[in-house]
């Protein structure tokens, strides 16, 4: 038999949390962990519980989006879904520029959600379809958008050194982070900068050094 799902649910609203943890409780291969209300619960519940995926609200204490990269960065392989009533399309942007795999209205219906949770979980991403085309419309009356700015600062970090030509090891060893979540920065600048390895990424980044001095 294969092992259920595991999830934990952070959110600020106790009906509401309380609602989506009964819901999935009740949907086959799914299995409830942890539950939060912050920022700060949502850190110690992925540290502690390691759910397989990790619903967050992003209009909670501290902040569902600060939350995002501060996983990441101790947990890289840390699936994470926005669970949220924000359409806002730099909400969206936003989470997943910071590493969410997934982006869901909270209007969803429980069965829904379900699927989407296994499918997140067996590798997939997934965003609202509503939300979807309307990225997809904006992004192309905005083609000239930099692409360094969907850099986080820790990316930024990693990418300058990276450019300097030290190893995924030795950027780990200077930040104090594990070679791992080095890793993950490397592959979310690729993705971010249209890039498919640390030379063109180094030679991207020197262009963007010459644009800013001139």
């Amino acid at each position: 038999m294969t092992a259920a799902i595991s999830l934990a649910v952070v959110d600020d609203h106790p009906l509401f949390r309380e609602g989506v943890i009964r819901s999935l409780t009740e949907m086959e291969g799914l299995s409830i962990v942890g539950e939060g209300s912050s920022k700060d619960d949502a850190l110690r519940i992925a540290a502690t519980h390691r759910p397989d995926v990790l619903l967050l609200d992003i209009s909670m204490p501290g902040g569902g989006l600060e939350a995002i990269s501060l996983i990441l960065e101790q947990i890289p392989d840390q699936k994470i879904v926005m669970l949220t009533v924000s359409e806002a399309s730099d909400d969206v942007m936003a989470a997943l520029k910071y590493g969410a795999k997934g982006y869901v209205l909270k209007g969803v219906g429980a069965r829904a959600l379900a699927d989407i949770i296994r499918s997140v979980a067996a590798g997939n991403s997934y965003v609202a379809p509503t939300l979807s085309a309307r990225l997809i419309s904006e992004g192309g009356s905005s083609t000239e958008v930099n692409p360094f700015v969907a850099l986080t600062d820790r990316e930024r970090e990693v990418l300058e050194l990276a450019s300097g030509g030290l190893s995924n090891k030795h950027i780990g060893l200077k930040l104090d982070l594990h070679e791992k979540t080095i890793k993950h920065h490397m592959t979310q600048i690729f993705a971010k900068l249209g890039v498919t390895n640390r030379t063109e990424a180094a030679m991207a980044f020197r262009d963007e050094l010459e644009k800013r001095r001139q």
